[in-house]
């Protein structure tokens, strides 16, 4: 599975994509030198290959490579940095 990012502006989404299938895409917004993560979604017909964690965790990599910090409101993406101590060092 290959995770592509699409960075805008003020908006941008990170996508799963499995050959040419979309699996899921998480999308976020720019506050400042900021990444608001608003929303996640995979396709159930990927259900348990971990597509929402490979794109959060391609948010964490961007983030450390960019030295930003990212603020998870979509419920996944809290759920994740609440269950893991690697990654929170990204969180604000």
């Amino acid at each position: 599975m290959e995770i592509k990012q699409f960075n805008r502006e003020t908006k941008g989404f990170f996508k799963a994509l499995e050959g040419e299938e979309t699996a899921g895409v998480m999308t976020y917004t720019w506050a400042g030198d900021k990444m608001i993560i608003d929303h996640t979604e995979a396709d159930p017909k990927f259900k348990g290959q971990g597509v929402g964690l490979k794109m959060v965790l391609a948010a964490v990599e961007y983030a450390r490579k960019e030295n930003i910090k990212i603020i998870p409101l979509c419920p996944f993406a809290k759920s994740v940095f609440d269950k893991r101590d690697d990654i929170k060092d990204v969180l604000v």
